[in-house]
């Protein structure tokens, strides 16, 4: 229903390719060979893929071209965590059609920040949102994106708004700890163990422990779907659903949608190997079911959650979203995927200036609901 709104130090990311050869991005599904032939089979520019998009979106990347960010991949993750985000890029938006104070974000009935006992002494910040009347309310775990590397809970307050306002839930939004600073898999215990204390003490948040799902964007998205993979492995307490919106679904960079969008905005190929770089400790990480669950087994999903998968047209990440969906629904999963047409990367979290975007989140929202609804009987 609403945009990311925030201060130009908020980010979400952007930027144009650039050979990165600090880190080695080979993977047992694609050599640095396919990838230079890949990279030299497209075209110069980002004028191919960024053609497909719709009016509203186009609005959006134009607004925010004119904060001349710097291509993220050739930075600092301190420095690239002061660029302007596509949260700005809608309020420059906004701006821009006259609407300086613009009906934001959805009111919920309150905003909090708490911390979570996360691994050893880790105290995980999170920021939990409230619906208007009484509880116990279902509850939503909700995981940012940002590639592990940058953005943070304020870039996108305005999704995890949406969610507790359509789907009338408490959403915990988990403050990971971020790379370089903590490499993998820093992340990914961070925002198990906050799943499993909000499960065990979903009382102490106004909501119902019988009804808690996981949510993500991007790099969120992955954190979501291997938070199930480590409760299954670790016997821990299972969430009943998981919605992954355009999620970070293996360490590879040979694929259909990479190959089409390798210079799309706001996500790039180059920003993908950054962000890798910058989290992996080595490129055999990337074979981790963690990182990537395309290469988890069979037996590995048989037993997850249901799963609702978005993806978006102009997205690096769109084939292994897709690929992702089809290998949970092969191994049994109740899935249900949802490919956006002329949207790109982070489109979820603009519903006040991209009609798309609001379509995206009934679809999530409704499918949360069903299994809100499945668990309380």
């Amino acid at each position: 229903m609403h945009a990311r709104l925030g201060s130009s130090k908020r980010l979400v990311g952007f930027g144009c390719l650039l050979a990165l050869s600090a880190f080695s991005c080979t993977s047992t599904r694609t050599s640095s060979a396919d990838a230079r032939q890949a990279s030299a089979s497209e075209p110069p520019n980002q004028q191919t893929s960024l053609a497909k998009a719709d009016p509203q979106m186009k609005a959006v990347l134009d607004s925010h071209a004119k904060l001349s960010a710097k291509p993220i991949e050739s930075l600092s993750p301190a420095e690239a965590r002061r660029q302007p985000s596509a949260t700005d890029g809608v309020y420059q938006l906004v701006q821009d059609r006259g609407d300086a104070a613009p009906k934001r974000l959805p009111q919920v009935g309150k905003v909090e920040m708490r911390t979570v006992a996360g691994p050893g002494d880790v105290q995980i910040p999170v920021r939990v949102y409230t619906p208007k009347g009484d509880g116990p309310f279902p509850v939503i775990v909700y995981y940012h994106g940002g590639g592990w590397v940058i953005a943070n809970l304020d870039t996108y307050d305005p999704s995890c708004r949406a969610l507790c306002d359509q789907a009338k839930a408490v959403v915990v939004s988990v403050d990971y700890r971020r790379a370089p600073e903590n490499k993998f898999p820093a992340a990914h215990e961070d925002s198990y163990a906050a799943l499993q204390h909000v499960m065990q003490n979903a009382a102490q948040f106004g909501g119902d422990p019988a009804r808690v799902a996981v949510v993500g964007e991007s790099a969120g998205g992955n954190l979501a779907t291997a938070v199930c993979l480590m409760a299954k492995e670790r016997g821990g307490r299972m969430p009943v659903h998981q919605a992954l919106v355009y999620p970070i679904a293996n360490y590879a960079f040979d694929t259909p949608s990479y190959r089409a969008n390798q210079n799309a905005k706001p996500l790039n190929a180059a920003m993908m190997r950054w962000f890798f770089q910058h989290y992996l400790t080595s490129p055999s990480d990337g074979e981790n079911k963690l990182v990537s669950p395309l290469r988890a087994s069979d037996a590995d999903l048989r037993g997850l959650p249901p799963a609702t998968v978005v993806t978006a047209e102009i997205d690096p990440l769109r084939s292994e979203g897709q690929a992702y969906a089809a290998k949970l629904k092969a191994a049994g999963v109740d899935v249900a995927p949802q490919d956006f047409a002329g949207v790109t990367h982070e489109f979820f979290g603009m519903a006040n200036v991209v009609d798309k975007a609001k379509a995206a989140q009934r679809f999530v929202v409704g499918r949360l609901q069903r299994s809100f609804q499945n668990a309380a009987r």
